[in-house]
């Protein structure tokens, strides 16, 4: 380690209470029996497997070799995203490839809802993916997600590793005699069978999927009740995945590390590391090929015993002075690349009522420089501003790929209760290009139908109270109208509507007479009950009006007249005798 450490100093120094600083905070957040180095970096304080991890098991990985690289000493300014930049490899470190984040984001998001006790952050499914394979080798993907070429570990045949003979005939390693991890996350196929899952929704469970993965990870350390904001059951939950202590630690740095903050970089542009658990080297540039002969990307693996000398990188020599050089085969120029702009791809008028769904969905194109359209590559759809509007599923932010023609189509938007004019940015994911905002607007809801629940006579003496209240019913295109706001006005009459300042009325919490009620809302079965209506001196017939928004107007007659009596019969006169 003593050489990975000089190797970084190099990178730039830091100030003895920087240094300090990076020391208590990370000390904070180790698991028990974890070291620091001089610059708050874990360090293996104990490379055998925990006390915690049952004696034979393997993890989800089966001890396969993981990348020991610890994070920069200090979290440089957010890289370049435009997709034209040169990204210092420092930056790199520090950046996150765009679907690779998308992934650990997406998976950390569906965990908060399935399991919310488990806490689980996205930072910790980052520092696990930059441990095990460079973050899928720094961003090595296609727009669904799927490694542009498969992540594979040492077999695990014995030879200095464990020895897991097949499990799955060779479907995900294309070994038949024994078991690799696999993927960007590692699994061996084994815990895969039951750990998998299928994480952007295209039916398969597929370990090479960075969707899949990360949310396969992230149900694997959510299992057995752990809560991951406890140091205790993160411990667990790390030592579950590999049983060792540096391990351990080596996570626990990285997420430190990226909870003080990173960024997005475009995809196939970060930095594998340099060094390996198993002694092997899996650095450079993510697009340069890896060697067939070594594993493309890092696993958990068999730690070194105690006091063994660490791995010493082969050092390289350069080339005679004028030796010709091959230069390296430029990268394939992916989709995602070729992209030169979004544009909106003819998406209509979205308008939506407070609470329903918006009838019009949102499509953007992809578009290269030729203007044609360019397919799968994946763009991300944000809503922003003062809105509880959200896409299906009640989510914020939605992702979609674009068909044969470019086209992405965003889920639909569910409205709020929050009126108003609100936004949805569409961005594409790995690179930063011009994107189209849209404007969406909800509106209160309304109703265009008013009708009396009963057809009972509202009648009230001089100076009494009518005996039945007044209940409507409000409707908006023959369905319930709920939650519509209405006002109730005693007017002068049907074709004078001005307030009436005699006759019937209200009262207010105070007992005062009120002939205007206002804030008055339907119900969830679209019904409004008036308070007790009362009556002055004045008799005759008068008209109360109800309306709500949108329009509806019901005018309800009240009758106020005196009591009818019965005459008394004059008395018989007497029979004469």
């Amino acid at each position: 380690m003593a050489a990975q450490f000089g190797r970084r100093l190099r990178k730039g120094a830091v100030t003895t209470a920087v240094a300090a600083a990076a020391v208590a905070a990370l000390s904070a957040s180790q698991a028990p029996g974890a070291t620091v180095d001089d610059h708050g970096r874990s360090t293996a304080a104990d490379a055998q497997p925990s006390p915690d991890a049952t004696a034979g098991d393997s993890g989800a990985t089966g001890n396969s070799p993981y990348y020991t690289d610890l994070p920069p000493l200090n979290t440089p300014s957010p890289a370049p995203t435009d997709g034209t930049s040169t990204v210092s490899p420092v930056e790199s470190e520090a950046g996150i490839p765009a679907t690779v984040l998308d992934a650990y984001k997406k998976a950390a998001a569906e965990l908060q809802g399935a399991k919310p006790g488990c806490n689980l952050p996205w930072q910790l499914l980052a520092a696990i993916g930059q441990v095990e394979s460079g973050q899928a080798r720094g961003g090595r993907v296609d727009a669904d997600g799927t490694t542009t070429s498969k992540i594979l570990g040492p077999q695990l045949d014995g030879n200095g590793f464990e020895l897991i003979k097949d499990t799955d005939n060779g479907a995900y390693d294309g070994d038949t005699a024994y078991d690799s991890a696999v993927g960007p996350m590692q699994f061996i196929p084994s815990t895969w069978a039951w750990a998998g899952r299928d994480g952007n929704g295209d039916g398969v469970k597929d370990p090479n999927n960075v969707y899949d993965a990360a949310l396969a990870t992230g149900h694997y350390l959510c299992r057995n009740g752990w809560d991951l904001s406890d140091s205790g059951d993160l411990d667990s939950a790390i030592l579950s995945y590999n049983p060792s202590r540096h391990y351990v630690n080596t996570v626990l740095s990285w997420l430190e590390y990226y909870r003080k903050g990173t960024h997005e970089i475009p995809d196939g542009t970060g930095t594998v590391p340099g060094n390996r658990s198993d002694g092997g080297t899996g650095g450079g540039s993510a697009t340069s090929p890896s060697s067939p002969s070594t594993p493309s990307a890092p696993h958990p693996s068999k730690p070194s015993r105690p006091g063994s000398p660490s791995p010493t990188p082969p050092s390289t020599t350069p080339p005679p002075s004028g030796t010709p050089t091959t230069p390296p085969p430029a990268p394939p120029v992916t989709p995602t690349q070729s992209v030169d702009h979004l544009e909106d791809s003819g998406t209509a008028k979205l308008t939506a009522i407070a609470g329903d769904a918006f009838t019009e969905q949102i499509s953007t194109k992809a578009e290269n420089a030729a203007g044609k359209g360019v397919a799968k590559v994946r763009i991300r759809f944000t809503i922003v501003g003062d809105t509880d509007a959200a896409f299906t599923g009640g989510e914020k932010v939605a992702t979609a790929l674009t068909n044969s023609s470019g086209v992405a189509t965003a889920p639909a938007l569910q409205a709020g209760e929050t009126t108003g004019a609100f936004t949805v940015r569409a961005t594409l994911i790995g690179r930063t290009v011009t994107g189209p905002d849209y404007t969406a607007t909800v509106t209160q809801r309304v109703a265009d139908t008013l009708v009396r629940t009963s057809d009972t006579a509202l009648t009230c003496t001089p100076g009494g109270q009518f005996a039945d209240a007044v209940q409507v019913k409000a409707s908006y295109k023959d369905a319930v109208a709920d939650k519509v706001a209405a006002t109730a006005t005693l007017i002068k009459s049907a074709d004078e509507a001005t307030e009436n300042d005699k006759g019937p009325y209200f009262k207010d919490a105070d007992g005062k007479t009120v002939r205007t009620l206002t804030g008055l809302t339907t119900d969830a079965d679209g019904l409004l009950k008036l308070p007790q209506l009362y009556s002055d001196d004045t008799t005759g017939t008068f008209v109360l009006r109800v309306t709500t928004a949108g329009g509806a107007t019901l005018d309800v007659t009240l009758t106020v007249a005196a009591a009818e009596t019965s005459a008394s019969p004059s008395p018989s006169p007497s029979a004469s005798s």
